[in-house]
């Protein structure tokens, strides 16, 4: 079972590693990009254009009054605006389409990859952190390839071309306003740095806000049961206050760097109406030289700024991108090596000196042998942690044992196509989960091979139906999350239903009848009959009541097999089990 942590980049290096194992998803959409590229290409020249337009203007028209000249000059500005317009139009959809079906495509990754983790994966990793994985972490990707790596590119093309542009036109200028280089590359090394960390630390409590609000959302009937809304009130303060705190931290960065950026450029353009002034009196260079100046030194330091928040998108890109593949290489998950495919078990179990642990030297199951018979009802009873449920579990390979071999049928469980075994073994459990929906969408869980004729008869045959045709709606009444407005015996009977749609093999029960009342618990137990009947069954009983008729009884004690045998053999020994029922019947 490993623990999804949350880890922090450690360098450049892993960097360029994430961004290689993010060209998989790029490749389909390689032509969008080289397209979009062509077409940045395209702005950038006719912004660095644009100024050239402005110096002629006034070098050869305005200060010679030549109003036609002016004319046409507006003109061809005008019309190179309406083709950045159009250009940057047609970039902005194709990567906006590319970078979609981009994050589309790792969202299904993901989801699938978490769909085939194992239980003990869950029991470790909380689902808010989860959900900030699928949601935020692969949103924040999407701006990476949307705006951050496209836009670089354009940053660093733009300023390459203003350096050259301006070197071309005077190089004694274009030096002197160069001399705040040195105090820009500071200045950002400074801000790279501070933001690198941040935006590390944002993640993080992201992260842990969104397991927090889950997790507590989840258990809000505990916590209004207990009230300790202000408890768990103060503790959300503290995790809400940290996160602020670092989003506070990267707008402080923000506000020093910016200003910091806008003061040097205020120093290149004084540099610039000094130098260039008194170049101009002298004859050296045009008015117009200066105005093309004065144009691409707002040119020269607006790329700086966009790498520099590029450069913090991409940190905080890169540290998502980590989060998504730790995820994705995860692996807590059960291996379907099974080659054996299955369209109908028998239904005859068997455990060979099985051994399992959780954990590493906890042994739950220790070389624990025995064997059901197709059609055979056997109930597992014991104290909690006697090891019952890790034996349901089991069968149903959400664990793998660490010895022995688990057969059904004759064949090795871990032989067996996954989806082949779990689809041929029906298990319940006393917590019923319902999927936000309809009734009738519980009952079939997306498989459309199940016929809403399959489903009315299978309700019917195991008590649903009579309260289900009872509701408004009757099968298409609203389903809210975990199916909070049913009762409990309601939530089990739709789910005997699913189960009997489903048409199992094998059945899984944990007793069902717990904390139900009378009359319901009536109905539960003759669906339960219904579902055995002609099926191989293994029962955890809490009460010893409801498994009297069982065809064999076996007696857990500290993860070991302690008593086998009917209810009246079992009574007869006057072991554990005995002792067991008279606590639970003796007055």
């Amino acid at each position: 079972m490993s623990e999804f942590p949350e880890k922090d980049l450690k360098n450049n290096k892993v960097d360029i590693k994430l961004l290689l194992r993010l060209m998989p998803y790029v490749k389909p959409y390689i032509g969008h990009l080289i397209i979009s590229l062509t077409v940045l290409m395209m702005i950038v020249a006719i912004e660095l254009y644009q100024p050239i337009l402005m110096g002629r203007a006034v070098d050869e028209f305005i200060i010679n009054k030549d109003m036609e000249g002016v004319i046409n000059v507006a003109v061809l500005y005008l019309i190179s605006a309406l083709a950045m317009f159009v250009l940057v139009y047609i970039q902005t959809m194709l990567l906006q389409y590319a970078g979609q079906k981009i994050i589309f495509k790792l969202r299904l990754d993901l989801f699938s990859k978490i769909q085939s983790l194992s239980i003990a994966f869950y029991n470790k990793n909380p689902i808010g952190r989860l959900v900030t994985r699928i949601t935020n972490d692969t949103e924040t990707l999407n701006e990476l390839f949307t705006n951050v790596i496209v836009d670089s590119i354009k940053s660093i093309v733009m300023l390459i071309g203003v350096i050259i542009t301006m070197l071309m036109f005077n190089q004694q200028l274009a030096l002197i306003t160069f001399s705040v280089i040195p105090f820009i590359i500071i200045f950002t090394i400074l801000f790279k740095v501070k933001t690198r960390k941040i935006y590390r630390d944002i993640r993080r409590k992201l992260a842990e806000v969104n397991a927090f609000i889950s997790e507590h959302i989840s258990g809000m009937k505990v916590i209004q049961i207990f009230a300790c809304e202000e408890q768990v009130m103060n503790r959300f303060k503290l995790k809400n206050q940290s996160l602020n705190e670092s989003h506070l931290s990267q707008l402080q960065l923000f506000s020093i760097y910016r200003p910091s950026m806008y003061l040097l450029n205020i120093s290149a353009f004084g540099l610039l109406v000094f130098f260039g002034g008194r170049m101009a009196l002298e004859g050296t260079i045009t008015v117009g030289v200066i105005v093309v100046f004065q144009r691409y030194i707002s040119k020269f330091f607006e790329p700086i700024q966009e790498l520099a928040e590029q450069f913090n998108v991409l940190q905080s890109s890169m540290a998502s991108a980590e989060r998504v593949f730790q995820l994705l290489d995860d692996d807590s998950m059960i291996e379907n090596e099974g080659t054996v495919e299955v369209n109908q078990f028998k239904g005859k179990i068997e455990f060979k000196n099985v051994w399992f642990q959780y954990e590493k030297d906890e042994w739950v199951l220790k070389d624990v042998s025995f064997e059901v018979n197709p059609g055979e009802t056997v109930a597992f009873v014991g104290a909690t942690g006697a090891g019952k449920s890790t034996i349901q579990n089991l069968i149903t390979r959400y664990y793998d044992i660490q010895k022995g071999e688990i057969l059904i049928d004759g064949i090795n469980i871990q032989n067996i196509d996954l989806k082949d075994l779990r689809r041929k073994i029906g298990q319940m459990q006393q917590d019923v989960f319902l999927f936000t929906g309809d009734i009738r969408q519980n009952i079939r869980l997306r498989n459309d091979d199940i016929t809403d004729e399959t489903i009315i008869d299978s309700a019917r045959y195991v008590n649903a139906d009579a309260f289900i045709s009872k509701l408004d709606h009757q099968y298409y009444e609203k389903v809210y999350e975990r199916g909070a407005t049913f009762s409990a015996g309601q939530r089990q009977l739709i789910s005997f239903a699913r189960t009997l749609a489903f048409n199992p093999d094998i059945l899984i029960l944990d007793e069902a009848t717990a904390n139900i009342d009378t009359e319901t618990e009536v109905l539960i137990q003759d669906a339960m009959d219904k579902l055995m009947k002609g099926r191989t069954t293994l029962v955890v009983a809490h009460r010893l009541s409801t498994i009297q008729k069982a065809d064999q009884i076996i007696v857990m004690h500290k993860g070991s097999i302690r008593e086998k045998g009917t209810h009246q053999e079992l009574l007869s020994q006057k072991g554990i089990y005995y002792h067991l029922y008279q606590l639970q019947y003796d007055k």
